[in-house]
């Protein structure tokens, strides 16, 4: 198995996200900012049961590609905001009304964010498409 530093890792997970659906996924390397984790994904689901797919399914793959499962999950009763934390890489998927309410962009805007293209590029092998 290569060696998985958490920035491949949150861009495995964003491709994963993207593959699924998920929508205005930011990558933000927080690294700087908090002894938190390294990275955080932000991902939006249009609807609860997509905000609980995108949460199954992202767990599913990266146990599938790397073994590697969750130090901790936490779904809220509802759906609306759920964590994949992987320690050094956390997941927020979260429903478009708790996105914009929680801006976690703007809470966490001192972090630098990897682009799109850039996650696109070093995820690419790791496309389902």
């Amino acid at each position: 198995m290569e060696n998985l530093d958490s920035k491949k890792l949150a861009c495995i997970i964003a491709r994963t996200l993207d593959d699924n659906l998920g929508k205005n996924i930011s990558v933000l390397n927080i690294s700087n900012v908090s002894s938190l984790a390294d990275y955080f994904v932000i991902v939006t689901g249009d609807s609860t049961p997509q905000v609980r797919a995108l949460t199954e399914n992202t767990a599913f793959r990266i146990k599938e590609l790397f073994q590697r499962l969750p130090l901790k999950t936490e779904n809220d009763a509802k759906n609306r905001w759920n964590l994949i934390d992987y320690g050094d890489v956390v997941v927020h998927i979260l429903h478009k009304e708790e996105r914009e309410a929680y801006a976690i962009e703007k809470f966490w805007n001192n972090a630098f964010c990897v682009s799109e293209d850039e996650w696109k590029e070093l995820s690419k092998e790791y496309s389902k498409y």
